[in-house]
């Protein structure tokens, strides 16, 4: 497949409302003509350097994981956030009112009936998914480029102390935390954690996405066989995303 290639599923503009009466752009992906086995609600990198909704794996992840994987795949961007799909209302708060984006999204998958929630948060989206994500409706979280800069050991010990599964992603050449550095963080706070090393990889993870989804997919849903597919014979469609700046 290319790296534009867009694989069937339904998918669906939505918008998240957030308690402080802010409304954030997102859209719902699910699998054409089947239920979802599980959910992926994905909290993008950092506004101010660039992430949104369609960050290259985000778009990559709505774009197969419903008809490779069977997940829902809800993307959305945080306050302040442009995409082409449109700007969410608010501005960045520095991982402070993005506890009430994550609220959100997280009330919408219950609203919808979403099954089996798992949250993927990369860089800062990792964050925002240890500060905020800890919560009852959530099965677990995958972790991309976790670099632990607004997270602290609290956040960290919470996790552990609800046994909720907790994988990490990390670049072998990461320049905010290593995968060395990584293993000796999470396990002091998290021994339970699931370190996985991305040999070659840098922060953004470029040139990696297919093993990304791989990885997402074998934590949410470990009976559907990885390597996930890289052939695609069945409808697809080729698409060119804009760019937004934030």
């Amino acid at each position: 497949m290319k790296a534009n290639t867009v694989l069937p599923a339904r998918r669906e503009a939505v918008t998240l409302r957030t308690d402080d009466g802010l409304a954030l752009v997102g859209e719902l992906s699910l699998p054409l003509g089947r239920a979802p086995r599980a959910t992926v609600v994905l909290l993008h990198p950092l506004p101010t350097h660039g992430g949104m909704m369609d960050s290259h794996l985000y778009r990559k992840a709505a774009w197969r994981l419903p008809a490779l994987a069977d997940l829902a795949v809800l993307r959305f961007n945080t306050r302040g956030t442009a995409s082409e799909a449109g700007r969410s209302e608010g501005a960045f708060d520095h991982a402070v009112g993005e506890r009430l984006d994550v609220a959100a999204a997280l009330a919408f998958a219950v609203e919808r009936g979403l099954p089996s929630v798992w949250l993927v948060g990369w860089s800062f989206g990792t964050d925002l998914a240890l500060m905020y994500g800890c919560a009852p409706v959530v099965r677990g979280a995958v972790l991309i480029s976790p670099p632990l800069r607004w997270s602290t050991g609290d956040h960290l010990r919470a996790w552990a102390r609800s046994g909720k599964p907790v994988v990490c992603l990390v670049p072998e050449f990461d320049t905010y935390l290593p995968p060395a550095q990584a293993r000796r963080r999470f396990g002091a706070d998290v021994p339970t954690a699931d370190v996985i090393d991305f040999p070659g990889a840098k922060h953004l993870m470029v040139g990696q996405a297919e093993e990304v989804l791989d990885a997402i997919a074998s934590a949410v849903v470990p009976e559907v066989p990885t390597p996930l597919p890289r052939t695609w014979s069945g409808p697809h469609e080729q698409r060119q995303v804009v760019i937004a700046t934030s």
